[in-house]
């Protein structure tokens, strides 16, 4: 069992990008990919999980997308991704994954977080 969470970061503001929304999708043997959950940032930037109970995920392949393309709209800021997908893989035996996104207009980063 493992539960995934995520954390968006606004570095050219230098605040936490509250109001986007992600969704958590994972892939099957065929590698086609089904919704887990999908859930909005809060005031923090953080979804702590995608689903009322936790994520409650195994070992696999997962893919987080954000819709960024809406939250520098609302900002009035021109940018260069309308969306950001993350593909990753879960381990057996891995309690927590926690995928942040240091996100700009133009770029944007991520890694393995704690």
């Amino acid at each position: 069992m493992s539960d995934i969470s995520t954390h968006v970061l606004d570095l050219a503001r230098g605040v936490a990008a509250a109001g986007i929304s992600v969704t958590l999708e994972r892939a099957d043997t065929a590698g086609s990919f089904s919704r887990v959950g999908r859930a909005i940032t809060d005031a923090d930037g953080r979804i702590r999980t995608f689903g009322p109970n936790g994520t409650d995920t195994g070992a696999g392949r997962y893919r987080l997308t954000f819709l960024v393309d809406e939250y520098f709209a609302a900002l009035g800021v021109e940018s260069f991704f309308p969306e950001v997908q993350l593909l990753f893989e879960v381990r057996e035996g891995a309690q927590r994954q926690h995928v942040p996104l240091l996100l700009s207009p133009f770029g944007y980063s991520t890694y393995r977080g704690s």
